[in-house]
């Protein structure tokens, strides 16, 4: 492991809005330099909130941080240059052309003259912008729009590079090509890429290394791969036609931590989640075991370990539980 200090590190971070919301709970984070780093969690788990102090746009209550060696409190100017940010909303003026876009990020860092306009010319061919370069903004489609915001914070060769929710809002096909960009991007030496993500398969396909958010805390960090591999065995999901009451759900989980090779069981109204060695094998016995405690079963699906079962074991709720939790709220 490299003796340099990471290109983030973030310890017990603190942050409430109106002495009411607690939007981190003493979230620590530490990126190594050169890698690529998931911040993982439902909308509202307090990814947002991180990436906000870590680019100086917002003060912690307590706990510190430092991005590219600076410090994120004592010297926000030094972290400014350090970093490139590509956040949720575009930051492209909209009636302005791509091009005059780029110029005029370059401008802000000091680029001018044939310096400007080389770089500005690479950024247009590598996100595949050169024939739109010309054209204002406002008629980009999303994806384009999407390519514009990342050329932009690429602008002066930072030494780290936010995305905030990169994929947001764009269709599959314009989602799969960002996905492929930000892969190329991670390939490049030195260049440190932390991303915030709701979206399971986009973590588990470009960080090396993620950090699961709940409620503002880190509940598991690792890789993708190794997260999975703690999981033993196979994720059996059942869906019940009644949910039980709390007495039932007793019953019924008590019966099937008695079928050999099962290892966890989570019920939650109509639905159950159990880790079983085999869990084709298991299945037969797990409906036999459901079927003598009189729960009835609708549909039951057998699938390796994912992140989403990572999140279950950890958070204590599924994935899609919370973001339907936020959305209400």
């Amino acid at each position: 492991m490299s003796t340099r200090a990471p290109a983030i590190e973030a310890r017990q971070l603190i942050k409430t809005y109106g002495g009411e919301v607690t939007a981190l709970n003493g979230i620590d984070v530490v990126v190594e330099r050169g890698s690529v780093f998931g911040l993982l969690g439902p909308n509202g788990a307090g990814k947002s909130t991180t990436v906000k102090i870590l680019t100086t746009l917002a003060r912690p209550d307590s706990g510190t941080a430092t991005v590219a060696g600076h410090d994120v409190l004592a010297h926000p100017d030094r972290v400014r240059r350090a970093i490139g940010v590509v956040a949720q909303g575009s930051g492209a003026d909209p009636v302005a052309t791509g091009r005059e876009n780029l110029r005029l990020q370059g401008r802000l860092y000091g680029l001018k003259g044939a310096a400007l306009e080389s770089r500005v010319d690479e950024l247009l061919e590598r996100f595949t912008l050169t024939d739109a370069a010309r054209r204002p903004v406002k008629g980009y489609s999303g994806g384009m729009r999407r390519r514009l915001d990342v050329a932009l914070g690429l602008v002066h060769r930072p030494e780290v590079l936010f995305l905030d929710e990169p994929t947001t809002g764009l269709d599959p096909e314009a989602r799969s090509a960002m996905w492929d960009e930000i892969g190329r991007l991670a390939g490049e030496g030195g260049l440190t890429i932390l991303l915030t993500t709701h979206y399971l398969e986009e973590a588990d396909r470009l960080a090396e290394r993620v950090a699961v958010v709940d409620r503002g805390r880190v509940v598991v960090e690792g890789t993708p791969d190794a997260l999975k591999g703690e999981l033993r065995g196979d994720a059996v999901h059942l869906e019940l036609r009644e949910a039980p009451g709390e007495a039932g759900r007793t019953l019924l989980t008590g019966a099937l931590r008695a079928v050999p090779g099962v290892h966890e069981v989570l019920a939650d109204g109509h639905r159950v989640s159990v880790r079983a060695d085999d869990g084709a094998a298991a299945v037969p016995a797990l409906l036999a075991a459901l079927e003598r405690a009189g729960v009835k079963v609708a549909t039951a699906t057998v699938a390796r370990p994912s992140l989403d079962d990572v999140y279950l074991r950890y958070a204590g709720r599924r994935y899609s539980d919370a973001e339907d939790l936020v959305g209400a709220r």
